[in-house]
């Protein structure tokens, strides 16, 4: 129970709008799916977002002057606090679901995207975070710390998904041995860039 001091309301949690723009057939409960990862997040981290704004692709006028060409459509964005405008983040559904390729990619991006979609948006609450609430980062760590923030949730969010799962039991045993194969193929595939 929260106490009321004199004067002050109580603060109430509100939740970040999801507004829909995609003209892309999503997924049977991407909504509830989408809501379900932030409200996984604590408010803290989301505090100063708008929204969550669901488009088929993203065009952004600051996208079309980079120097460095991208391979792909962009899946996410985050805008930044601009005069008196929130802080929003925009998802491509076309970049996660891609309808304009052949059936195997389709039904590959079609089995992928919850995990997709959470990953995307912890990795864009992430950049959030950092960027306006965590004043200790300096601007050369800034990358880094945002993909551990992203892995960390991600982790920890589908082993709360998997919890129960059968998958999820089965696998549990093998999770060290398999971390340990990831973490020395990571090694050697950098030995292997510094060798080049």
């Amino acid at each position: 129970m929260a106490i009321q001091t004199a004067g002050q309301k109580t603060a109430r949690a509100t939740k970040l709008k999801i507004e829909d723009q995609s003209t892309i057939a999503l997924p049977k409960g991407a909504h509830e799916h989408i809501q379900k990862v932030l409200d996984y997040l604590p408010i803290e981290h989301q505090r100063g977002l708008e929204k969550v704004k669901l488009v088929d692709f993203i065009n952004d006028p600051r996208l079309k002057n980079l120097d460095v060409p991208m391979k792909g459509d962009l899946p996410g964005l985050y805008h930044p606090r601009q005069q008196n405008q929130n802080a929003f983040i925009e998802m491509s559904m076309g970049a996660l679901l891609q309808p304009t390729e052949g059936f195997a990619k389709k039904w590959m991006a079609k089995t992928g995207f919850k995990t997709n979609v959470a990953g995307l948006i912890f990795s864009l609450v992430g950049q959030h975070y950092h960027l306006t609430l965590k004043h200790s980062v300096k601007k050369t760590s800034l990358e880094p710390q945002i993909r551990q923030y992203a892995e960390k949730n991600l982790r920890t969010w589908s082993e709360a998904q998997n919890k129960n799962s059968i998958r999820g039991r089965i696998f549990k045993p093998f999770r060290p041995i398999l971390e340990r194969w990831a973490k020395w193929l990571n090694k050697k595939a950098a030995a292997a860039q510094k060798g080049k």
